[in-house]
């Protein structure tokens, strides 16, 4: 269970008293996810989706994430809308804590994926960086290179605990990225966080694109390195098939330059270093009997190994 502010009907129904969304019908918690807490709200004018932001969300940080899912949602892409207050502005505070409503997007997240969801994504995910091209705010992304050296150096004896020989291997896995890491790929604002769980479909067809808290400036082939890590792997097995239907999607919408294509291996590696990090970085810090399990980091582990092996974008299905 992800719900860690816990609101009644009375604290909702305050809430959106500074709102223009009419009265509240009903109001449900989201089990799912890990970072934020987020609640379904059905009210006479709609549904909503309602975050009070926890964890690791900067306050600081929110205005950039709402003007994303402005600019997406006014050029067509589906992505929430931020509702505003009645006061002109979208955040508002909830037990003490910022929160946002954002516009209900049809559609569940699968379970299960093959190579149709892998191109649906792909395609999607090009859409949304020429939606973005040109964007005027920036924000760095603070789980880069720096980032998972901060996690993971003081856990490395948790790894090691994890799996023997793994702290060995990830210490040489984040020499190789620091050395292979470049600056001059294509920027712009990515997802940086397109999971299964933030993809929406009904009847095959993607209807949406959420959870944009991760979202930053960054190279734009690392979004899809991100995506196939979080996509195409059957298990510790890269699924070509997978791979292939999604990096052919995206470049049908936004073609990948040589250079995108020869650094795709080490940015691939390096989106599973960060995976790895944060998820080492909670399973270490979840106190036993915590309502939120923490996702297992040997999962980035072995895909760490597949990557170890790559030599080249075809590897990966380009």
């Amino acid at each position: 269970m992800a719900v860690y502010t816990v609101l009644s009907d009375a604290d909702v129904t305050a809430l959106l008293a500074l709102y223009d969304l009419g009265a509240l019908v009903s109001c449900e918690g989201v089990a799912e996810g890990v970072e934020n807490t987020n609640y379904k709200l059905t009210t006479e004018r709609g549904r909503f989706i309602l975050t009070i932001f926890e964890k690791r969300t900067q306050a600081a940080d929110l205005p950039f994430f709402i003007a994303v899912m402005e600019r997406l949602a006014a050029r067509g892409f589906p992505a929430p809308r931020p509702a505003a207050t009645r006061a002109g502005g979208y955040l508002a505070r909830v037990k003490d804590k910022p929160a946002l409503i954002v516009s209900h997007l049809d559609g569940v997240w699968p379970r299960t994926w093959d190579a149709a969801h892998c191109a649906a994504v792909g395609e999607a995910l090009a859409r949304m960086h020429l939606a973005l091209d040109g964007f005027a705010g920036a924000r760095a992304n603070a789980l880069s290179l720096r980032g998972w050296e901060t996690l993971l150096v003081p856990r490395l004896d948790d790894a090691e605990k994890l799996r023997p020989g793994l702290a060995d291997l990830v210490r040489k896995d984040m020499m190789a990225a620091r050395m292979a890491w470049r600056k001059d790929l294509p920027q712009g604002v990515i997802h940086a966080d397109l999971f299964p769980d933030n993809a929406l479909f009904e009847g095959g067809a993607l209807t949406g694109v959420i959870d944009f808290y991760f979202a930053c400036t960054d190279a734009l082939a690392y979004d899809l390195a991100v995506c196939l890590n979080a996509w195409c792997f059957d298990g510790p097995r890269y699924d070509l098939e997978r791979g292939r239907a999604m990096i052919g999607a995206y470049e049908g919408v936004r073609p990948l330059s040589k250079l995108e294509r020869d650094m795709l291996p080490h940015l691939a590696r390096g989106a599973a270093l960060r995976f790895f990090a944060t998820r080492l970085a909670d399973w270490t810090a979840t106190p036993a009997g915590a309502t939120v399990t923490p996702k297992d980091p040997l999962e980035y582990a072995d895909k760490l190994a597949f990557h170890r092996k790559t030599r080249g974008a075809s590897d990966y299905g380009a």
